[in-house]
């Protein structure tokens, strides 16, 4: 069994008569990359900055390492890099600069720390560059640099490939692959963005309005996310009963809209159709479908899949 390194139990943050995050319980478990996914305004950066310790709990707890005392917490947080929002950098410095600086203002002892940063990173090459020259990418990665100075087992990122084009987040993507892969930096990165975290993560916990909704691996929802035949008749409970009786079919659902969901005979759709035709049940329409992550995310939560 995997250790679990990060829990929370009932945590709750209320602004005013607001909730930003209500009574959310989850874990992160050694070695993941766990996927917040949630709207803007879900409360995602909210549970990261609970977690990270910039902002206080309303009510709950949250454990870091098998630990929620404050002593506990705090040495905890010191095995943590984050990045919540956007890291500020000063303009006319270059990339070695900034992490010097904030080397020594968070007292992270010995130079070697920025070096290694910004190599593993791949931003050795910027040089004597100024980073108000730097573009979107070269930026996320001097916050990724300053987030593994202190050579982190947990990383929390918030939104880290918001905004960047496909190139710079296809290298976002292998760089937190490499990070976990092979030096076992366990991930918690929030985003709206669906189909990369599909790319990316191993676990997904989905936030809505400050709850979090569910949690599920990266292969039960693969199970989830499955092609299906779609039907629509005019009489679905004399439908679902001939799929039992007739095809043995078990494997179906029906939505609220009395739509009909079958995960069997995919391509056997003209099977479902005669069925339903020598029955005397009128067909309005069947097509094979698929859901993917980001039908998912809508049908879980309801509305759009970002604001």
């Amino acid at each position: 069994m995997r250790e679990v390194i990060l829990s929370t139990k009932n945590l709750t943050k209320k602004y005013n008569n607001t909730f930003a995050v209500n009574n959310i319980n989850m874990e992160v478990k050694q070695g993941e990359i766990y996927g917040l996914v949630g709207k803007n305004g879900a409360g995602k950066t909210t549970l990261l900055r609970l977690v990270s310790g910039q902002a206080f709990a309303t009510e709950g707890e949250v454990a870091l390492f098998d630990t929620a005392t404050p002593k506990g917490l705090n040495d905890g947080r010191k095995r943590i890099g984050s990045i919540i929002e956007t890291p500020s950098f000063y303009n006319n410095m270059t990339a070695e600069q900034n992490l010097e600086y904030y080397r020594i203002q968070r007292g992270i002892p010995g130079k070697s720390c920025v070096t290694e940063a910004l190599t593993e990173v791949g931003l050795t090459h910027a040089g004597k560059k100024k980073y108000k020259s730097f573009s979107l990418g070269m930026k996320q990665r001097l916050g990724l640099a300053l987030a593994l100075m202190n050579k982190p087992e947990l990383l929390l990122l918030d939104e880290p490939i918001n905004g960047l084009d496909p190139f710079g987040i296809v290298e976002i993507r292998n760089l937190l692959l490499r990070l976990n892969q092979e030096k076992n930096i366990t991930i918690l990165i929030s985003s709206h963005i669906l189909s990369e975290l599909s790319n990316l993560v191993t676990y997904y916990g989905f936030i809505d309005k400050g709850k979090l909704v569910k949690q599920i691996s990266t292969e039960e929802l693969s199970k989830e996310c499955n092609r299906y035949v779609e039907l629509k008749v005019d009489k679905v409970e004399a439908m679902t009963a001939l799929l039992e009786t007739k095809l043995g079919c078990t494997s179906y659902q029906v939505t609220p809209d009395h739509t009909i969901r079958i995960f069997e005979y995919l391509d056997q759709t003209s099977v479902i159709s005669q069925l339903a035709v020598n029955h005397g049940i009128g067909l309005n329409s069947i097509m094979t479908k698929e859901i993917n992550l980001e039908n998912y995310f809508i049908q879980l939560v309801g509305g759009e899949s970002n604001d």
